[in-house]
């Protein structure tokens, strides 16, 4: 990871998917944000995949700034989590920034995080949005991954791609190599010295987000599944309840076959065994989702793959 005695203060990392039209622009007023307050920085830029124009545009980035850009082209698209901890594992920064390709956040507010950082001496910092300019439905679909973040992984509830990290929590985190990444829940396994500031939040350029309702579903489905054992808990307690009911409904229809004399009719039948069917195969999906979890860990599949690396 990274070079050992560097100079570098801040590396700013980029996980960028088809960033055509805003690369240039982010990394020109990182560099201008540095310069003003005279601190030493790398930025290095992580192509998840995408089209070719976006990557054609990364590299002429490099060529213009090489001496401060580091720029990884992975062999597909991966995921903006995985496309960070790759960024964070080829900086050389005591500090790590990570910040989306959008323009959502501008550079200057890069600053808010380091003056935190100075004055608290926190391990993890966050940049934390006072009005995000967001469509509807993406708000709506990022406030649920927040809240199931914040229920099931016990976080904060308050974190965004736009943070502050120390190198030594960097270092930790780098240890996970599973092929599901969820870097806030990493962070929260080693560290409670969290701080939050507010920055400004801008309207998307081409107003379009990589991050479809289904693909935050999925994000929130990989979550639970891969960091949590919460669907196994539901299908024990499940179990034991409807195992309860079904005991008590067996009395009963005992009850009415001795007592009452009344033959036990086709219709209470098939309702039992359907729903005994049911709660049996949701819980052989659950339990089979955990199983190719274990197997993907088993064959070691990557988090990522470089195709292509670009420093000096």
């Amino acid at each position: 990871m990274g070079k050992t005695g560097s100079n570098i203060s801040y590396s700013v990392v980029i996980p960028a998917y088809n960033c055509k039209g805003t690369i240039k622009q982010l990394c020109t007023e990182i560099l201008e944000t540095f310069n003003e307050v005279s601190e030493t920085v790398e930025i290095v830029i992580v192509n998840d995949g995408g089209d070719i124009d976006a990557w054609t545009e990364i590299q002429g980035v490099y060529d213009h700034f090489e001496e401060k850009i580091t720029v990884i082209r992975f062999t597909k698209n991966y995921g903006q989590h995985n496309a960070t901890l790759c960024g964070v594992d080829n900086s050389v920064g005591e500090f790590i920034i990570t910040i989306d390709d959008d323009l959502q956040i501008r550079p200057k507010e890069i600053l808010k995080l380091i003056e935190e950082s100075k004055n608290s001496n926190l391990d993890l910092i966050y940049g934390v949005y006072k009005k995000k300019h967001h469509s509807l439905l993406k708000n709506l679909g990022s406030s649920y991954v927040k809240k199931v973040s914040k229920i099931v992984l016990k976080s904060p509830g308050n974190g965004s791609s736009f943070r502050l990290i120390t190198r030594k929590l960097a270092i930790e985190i780098l240890q996970h190599s599973q092929s599901f990444v969820f870097i806030d829940e990493l962070l929260l396994w080693y560290t409670d010295s969290i701080g939050f500031v507010v920055v400004e939040h801008e309207t998307r350029k081409d107003s379009k987000s990589g991050y479809s309702p289904l693909k935050l579903f999925n994000i929130t489905f990989n979550i639970t599944t891969h960091y949590t054992a919460i669907p196994l808990k539901i299908m024990t307690y499940a179990g034991i309840v409807v195992s309860f009911f079904s005991f008590l409904l067996g009395l009963y229809f005992i009850y009415r076959k001795l007592f009452k004399d009344v033959p036990l009719g086709y219709t209470s039948v098939i309702v039992t065994v359907l729903f005994s069917t049911s709660i049996i195969l949701l819980s052989l999906g659950i339990v089979g989702q955990y199983l190719y979890k274990l197997y993907q860990a088993q064959n070691k599949k990557p988090s990522y793959t470089i195709k292509k690396k670009l420093r000096k």
